[in-house]
């Protein structure tokens, strides 16, 4: 496995597209539950912890576009190769490949339970699980271009449910938002440790670094997506939180999807069954750039090709969905992930850095002396 990659013009995207990737990415299930799991933690100031991670967040960017730039043109496979070397960076890899499939797993569980409680309620999950596989599947087969197309098309056919959001403005009240500042310095950092997992999907970035063309761009592109993740979600959060009481609110497992419960639209009911529908095109973009840094990690590490990896990767969610039925283990599972997730997204890429540098200095010296 060679550090840097030298891909080919055709398997390339234009810099802008980053922003998409990085929107996308972020956006998944989480984003329908986050103000209820936050609120829970820092109570009405818990928009501010929302907006606290996003800052976070362009922090690590900075850190990650640090640690590119010491090489030509390398993602986090290939760093770990050079910096821990041969042997140890299999590990490395394995841990980061075993965790982006965690990641898949668990937004395409829980998109399923909210299909069965809002849509079917009976239906099996193995049954939308395969279907969504099929689409995971021909989606990432057709290479990174094929997954940042539909990063984009997914950011365009969603993106009219942000409007969706007027009608329970004009219902919410700002006295559920007073008096500011109420949560103390640790209820705060648990609602930011809290919004983290919902919020991930930045760390990708790594990954696909070298399938962009204009690298000096990235940045500003990587800033511009996860600003706007930042804000949508610190929007929704202060809707949230204004439009529910607190008791409500409390007990909402997803209170976005429940305030489109107050729309009305001719000759349709009930809004959410759209909304819940149009969700899968929120999280597919998701689980795609998700699903394609796990494969590409196989190919990076033990030369295994991308169809292979899709098809065994494929099965082993679809088995595991079928035997993974308890919603308390799921919900157990997921801690543990969001956990690793912060870890891996929030802290990694500092200690990376500190090695990447030190090597760096490390070689330098050896060539001067």
């Amino acid at each position: 496995m060679t550090v840097n990659l030298n891909p080919k013009p055709k398997s390339m995207i234009n810099a802008f597209l980053v922003m998409f990737i990085i929107h996308t990415a972020q956006t998944g299930v989480g984003i329908a539950g986050l103000p209820r799991v936050v609120f829970m933690e820092a109570s009405r100031d818990a928009w501010i912890c929302v907006f606290l991670s996003g800052l976070t967040i362009s922090l690590v960017l900075f850190v990650m576009v640090a640690i590119m730039k010491s090489y030509d043109s390398a993602d986090l496979y290939g760093i770990h190769k050079d910096v821990y070397g041969k042997w140890l960076s299999v590990f490395f890899n394995c841990i980061y490949i075993v965790y982006l499939l965690c990641v898949t797993f668990i937004i395409m569980m829980n998109y399923i339970e909210m299909v069965q409680a809002w849509i079917f309620p009976k239906i099996q999950p193995w049954l939308v699980m395969g279907l969504l596989l099929i689409l995971l599947a021909y989606g990432v087969s057709g290479g990174f271009r094929v997954v940042a197309g539909i990063c984009f098309l997914g950011f365009i056919f969603a993106f009219w449910l942000v409007f969706m959001i007027y009608t329970p403005v004009k219902f919410m009240s700002f006295d559920h938002l007073l008096p500011v500042m109420t949560a103390s310095t640790d209820e705060l950092m648990k609602g930011i440790y809290k919004s983290s997992f919902s919020m991930v999907g930045f760390e990708l970035l790594f990954v696909y670094y070298p399938y962009i063309k204009e690298k000096q761009k990235v940045l500003k592109y990587a800033l511009i997506g996860s600003g706007y993740t930042t804000i949508l979600f610190t929007v929704l959060t202060v809707v949230s939180i204004g439009f529910f009481s607190h008791e409500t609110l409390m007990k909402t497992i997803w209170p976005v999807l429940s305030m489109f419960k107050i729309l009305r639209i001719p000759n349709l009911e009930r809004f959410e069954f759209i909304a819940v529908s149009f969700w899968m095109l929120i999280i597919l973009p998701n689980i795609c750039v998700y699903f394609w840094s796990a494969v590409r990690g196989m190919k990076r590490t033990f030369n295994l090709s991308h169809k292979k990896t899709i098809l065994i990767f494929s099965l082993m969610i679809w088995g595991v969905s079928i035997f993974l039925e308890s919603r308390t283990l799921i919900n157990t599972i997921t801690d543990r992930i969001a956990t690793g997730s912060f870890i891996l997204s929030f802290v990694y890429p500092f200690i990376l850095l500190i090695l990447v540098k030190f090597r760096t200095k490390l070689i330098k010296r050896r060539n001067d002396s």
